[in-house]
């Protein structure tokens, strides 16, 4: 088959599966097709009056290849000595002096994240794009690396914005976004919110422009969305289109029209439907429910790729009120349970959602890259999939089982409105731990 220019996608290799015969059995048999379209992730934010109460809604699936397993780290607050650096994906950058406690949802082989909360209620998701603007084989700050920067560094979503541009402007953006030997490359954009606002940023190349949303709902898949409603832009975004023939100058400039390829993914347009249906009275449940949406194809399996975590956040607009970040940790969430995480003092990694390190003999650290596969399965990971795998073929095992997630789910609402509505309100402390109890009960169903 033709693939069209926007179409990216390279398909695992036999020879890779091969070489990783623990995990091999999680392939399905339409994984090894060539897609037509580019994997989609979906980063949604609702803000009111669209959310039923005075809350910001941040919701994202992280479509990513079938194999990855995707871990949950977190970081706390610390300090940093002048002049010291950190190592992101591939590249050194400069370290600021402070940085803020980060939760965050990522690929268990690179530094960065697909999406993540920090402790002042800052959340930020990103999705690929391809732009007119062509994407270069180069090592420089993934655009994963930029949503973890920015929310180690950022207080609120309009910072995080400065972030991001400053330093898209200082390192650029690239390298390749998969754990393959063939480079996977593509541009970014980012969903920011916080308790009050959100942005969305939109990047080709070094070229960059921000929409600012006060209220509503919003979206993105892949693709840019951003028209005329532009709050702030790269100097030269309007000049360098001049200069390429994209704008004539004298129509009025959409950052979409102008910067699109011709021929837009039909996917990215269908995957939108369900969401747009449901862009009133929005809840944390409902926002669930959107990325549960397999029909849509907001919830991805095909073409080798797949949703391999999913987060939704509530940030109340009250300041008393805890922010409360709900995630899978595996995948496809029509088939997983969301876990309350509380920012707290006494906040510790929770090991069950932790991948194992490899050091040195990491296929990310040898050179040439990613030669060689390793087992990144964290222990919720294989629990869950091993009994997803033993349900296979029994609809009443399949019923069984998530009947029983549901319900522990379910628990997890329950607690979740009553610290939302001021039912309960313990000591922030007594919260740090509550992520990990729900990732134990979890467990425990599985074993």
């Amino acid at each position: 088959m033709t693939v069209p220019e926007f179409s990216l996608i390279t398909v695992l290799p036999e020879q890779a599966v091969s070489e990783a015969p623990a995990i091999r059995t999680e392939l399905r048999s339409s994984s090894m097709s060539i897609p037509e379209y580019p994997s989609s992730c979906d980063c949604l934010v609702s803000l009111p009056p669209a959310s039923l109460s005075p809350v910001v809604i941040f919701a994202k699936n992280s479509d990513r290849p079938c194999l990855e397993v995707q871990e949950i780290v977190y970081y706390g607050a610390a300090t940093h000595p002048p002049g010291s650096k950190v190592m992101c994906t591939y590249v050194e950058v400069e370290q600021t002096p402070k940085t803020l406690a980060v939760l965050l949802s990522r690929p268990a082989w690179l530094w960065g994240a697909e999406m993540g909360a920090n402790e002042m209620g800052v959340c930020i998701g990103n999705e690929a794009v391809w732009t007119k603007e062509p994407v270069e084989e180069c090592d420089a700050l993934l655009g994963m690396d930029l949503v973890r920067l920015a929310l180690e560094r950022a207080p609120s979503a309009k910072v995080a914005v400065k972030v991001i541009t400053d330093l898209l402007a200082q390192y650029g953006q690239g390298g390749s976004c998969k754990e393959e030997p063939q480079p996977f490359m593509y541009h970014n954009t980012f969903l920011l919110c916080d308790r009050f606002e959100a942005y969305v940023l939109e990047t080709a190349g070094p070229y960059w422009a921000v929409e600012r949303i006060t209220e509503g709902a919003r979206n993105i898949s892949n693709q840019l969305s951003i028209g005329t409603m532009i709050w702030q832009e790269h100097p030269q975004l309007r000049s360098h289109a001049l200069a390429q023939g994209w704008w004539n100058g004298t129509e009025e400039f959409n950052f979409r029209v102008v910067y699109s390829l011709k021929t837009q993914p039909v996917r990215m347009e269908a995957a939108k439907a369900r969401y747009q249906a449901g862009r009133e009275n929005i809840t944390a449940q409902s926002m669930m429910q959107i990325l549960r949406d397999k029909e849509s194809g907001i919830c991805m399996d095909s073409g080798g790729f797949r949703t391999t975590s999913s987060m939704v956040s509530v940030l109340p607009r009250c300041p008393h009120l805890p922010c409360i970040h709900l995630l899978t940790a595996t995948p496809d969430p029509s088939r997983s349970v969301f876990k309350p995480f509380v920012f707290g003092p006494r906040v510790t990694q929770v090991p069950w959602v932790l991948s194992p390190t490899f050091g040195e003999n990491d296929p990310l650290r040898q050179t040439p890259r990613f030669q060689t596969h390793v087992d990144r399965r964290h222990e919720l990971y294989r629990h869950h999939q091993r009994a997803l795998e033993a349900s296979e073929g029994n609809e009443d095992t399949q019923r069984n089982l998530q009947d029983k997630q549901r319900k522990i789910e379910a628990e997890n609402l329950k607690l979740v409105n009553n610290l939302l509505s001021g039912i309960e309100t313990p000591d922030p402390s007594d919260l740090s731990d509550l992520f990990l109890h729900c990732v134990e009960q979890e467990l425990a169903l599985y074993k």
